[in-house]
């Protein structure tokens, strides 16, 4: 580690321990850690899905809901085989020292996340202190919609090929309509996602804004890189328009804005890091 790399981490620990809210935000990057891929790149999607390589399909083209239409059993054992990621994955170590820090600050927390997965549910944090601003792949809709329903995934099990990432069962349907069920995430070129659920959690989330006042705020970003930049720009938001101190750690892309703090690395490596300076 640089000179420069220990000094920031120095007044990155400072911020955060200074701070009397905590902003987390997080992107894909944020579970790496955990085992999830990240699917940096057309070669990173494809190591993680080599039945798509051989098919010509990139992420953007299998996360979309066109393809509930045309090839549900492609479609879903997608998102099959990431829901059983989920599931089994455990959060890493990362998550419990966000919490405890965050526990601890007088005028509370909130995360705002891009990821589908729930993992900041599982590490401990409060349900209704979670912002999920592209849905949870634990809930599910009607593919039309049929109706405004959005219910849990957890009675689905889907067995997956590996060798051709289609489901080998029926595809899910929807409890009204019998039309097929699709995930509650927002997919690239989608129209028909319903975003109740995300909308009431966006609720709490700008009213938590706005009840900040004077109080100091940190927002520690992990993982968001800039393809796509909605946690990013959350962040610079935010951090704007509450006057906030923004740690941002990302692997190749930490820049930031200036007067912040750039952390090149992980997010486990980081936040251990960070945590060991905290506790001084």
């Amino acid at each position: 580690m640089t000179q420069l790399h220990d000094d920031t981490l120095a007044s990155a620990a400072a911020a955060i321990n200074d701070a009397d809210a905590l902003l987390i935000t997080a992107g894909a990057g944020m579970g790496v850690d955990s085992g999830l891929p990240d699917f940096r790149g057309p070669a990173g999607f494809w190591q993680a899905y080599p039945a798509f390589d051989r098919l010509g399909l990139q992420f953007q083209d299998i996360a979309n809901p066109a393809v509930f239409r045309s090839d549900p059993a492609l479609a879903w054992g997608f998102y099959a085989h990431r829901l059983h990621q989920y599931r089994t994955a455990n959060p890493h170590r990362g998550y419990g020292l966000l919490l405890q820090w965050a526990a601890a600050k007088p005028a509370g927390y909130f995360v705002f996340t891009s990821n589908v997965d729930g993992h900041f549910q599982r590490a401990g944090f409060n349900e209704e202190r979670i912002a999920e601003c592209h849905g949870s792949i634990h809930f599910v809709q009607c593919a039309s919609p049929c109706n405004s329903d959005i219910w849990p995934a957890d009675h689905l099990q889907l067995p997956v090929d590996p060798k051709t990432c289609r489901i080998q069962c029926e595809p899910p349907k929807c409890h009204d309509c019998d039309d097929i069920a699709r995930p509650n995430v927002l997919m690239f070129d989608d129209y028909t996602w319903l975003n109740q659920r995300t909308a009431a959690q966006w609720i709490e989330y700008r009213r938590w804004l706005a009840a900040l006042g004077s109080a100091k705020l940190a927002i520690i970003e992990l993982g968001a890189g800039r393809a796509v930049p909605t946690v990013r720009r959350e962040s610079e938001r935010v951090t704007a328009q509450h006057h906030g101190r923004l740690i941002r750690i990302n692997t190749s892309e930490p820049e930031t804005p200036t007067g912040h703090h750039a952390l090149r690395g992980g997010a486990l490596e980081t936040l251990t890091q960070l945590a060991q300076r905290i506790a001084r």
